[in-house]
């Protein structure tokens, strides 16, 4: 089974995004679903995904899990809870026991929005994200380049939790930038209780003008230093629309695994997200 492992509904007549401001978020500032996106996996392969949160809300995992277990190809849902709160156990175990439960898979938090760019290694959100990985949970960090040295501490302070690296820490492609993100993210990579999701790339290029060869550096890094076994692809999609479509998003992770082994470009289009977040196939 292909799993995209990275990919988002939302509906901005029913919530408010706080991030989906400004005349270049226009295009997608719209209602966009399950129906939206069937034709697109069904025309690149994809046979399943996981839909993971947009918002700060429990309620939106909620609704999540729900269009989870009402939709085929979803095969779990990274949600959020508040990490913070005294009661974050109590909440992680209620969803986990609600009527949907069985698809959350993990957590996550916009983290890269805080003010606070070593949130992740506050000992409230360290004891929050442990709380995640009691509950069996996975849990995916979020940052760009400044957040990276706490993403460090706070996987430092739990070994025994899974993480999940999200669109590869978004290095500064646009600007052919390699660096501090090379180092930081090399470091990350030496936790083996950390995977990297190969997603999000075209976002952080030259929205209009991004090739291919762009994104091999970063991709070859990625390979390099996590592995085929810890590296999983994700579309980034609805939010990839700002920078291409989605075939060409698939279309450029096939091109850049393409050295891989056969057996190899299984595990990152979808035996790694499959083990990672134990889905049930």
């Amino acid at each position: 089974m292909l799993i995209d492992s990275h990919h988002h509904f939302w509906d901005p007549t029913k919530r408010d995004y706080y991030w989906m401001q400004g005349d270049a978020l226009t295009a997608i500032r719209r209602p966009i679903g399950p129906e939206d996106l069937r034709p697109l996996l069904q025309d690149t392969g994809i046979d399943g995904t996981i839909l993971v949160q947009t918002i700060p809300s429990v309620d939106e995992t909620r609704e999540f899990m729900a269009t989870a277990a009402a939709t085929d190809f979803v095969k779990g849902v990274v949600g959020w809870v508040d990490l913070t709160a005294p009661d974050v156990s109590a909440v992680l175990a209620d969803l986990l026991a609600s009527e949907n439960g069985s698809y959350l898979k993990a957590i996550r938090h916009q983290a890269h929005d805080e003010d606070d760019k070593t949130w992740l290694a506050r000992p409230d959100v360290i004891a929050g994200i442990r709380a995640c990985g009691t509950a069996g949970l996975v849990y995916d960090l979020l940052p760009k380049e400044p957040e990276l040295p706490s993403c460090i501490t706070c996987v430092d302070a739990l070994p025994e939790v899974q993480f999940v690296l999200d669109h590869i820490g978004k290095p500064r492609i646009a600007e052919g930038s390699m660096s501090p993100w090379i180092d930081l993210v090399t470091d990350l990579a030496k936790r083996p209780n950390v995977a990297c999701k190969l997603s999000g790339m075209i976002t952080e290029a030259d929205w209009t003008g991004w090739t291919v060869d762009d994104l091999r550096s970063y991709a070859d890094t990625v390979l390099d230093i996590f592995g085929p076994d810890r590296v999983m692809f994700g579309s980034d999609w609805p939010v990839c629309l700002l920078a291409g479509e989605y075939t060409q998003v698939v279309d450029a992770a096939r091109a850049l695994t393409s050295g891989l082994s056969d057996e190899d470009k299984l595990k990152v289009f979808g035996q790694n997200a499959a083990r990672i977040y134990k889905l049930d196939l």
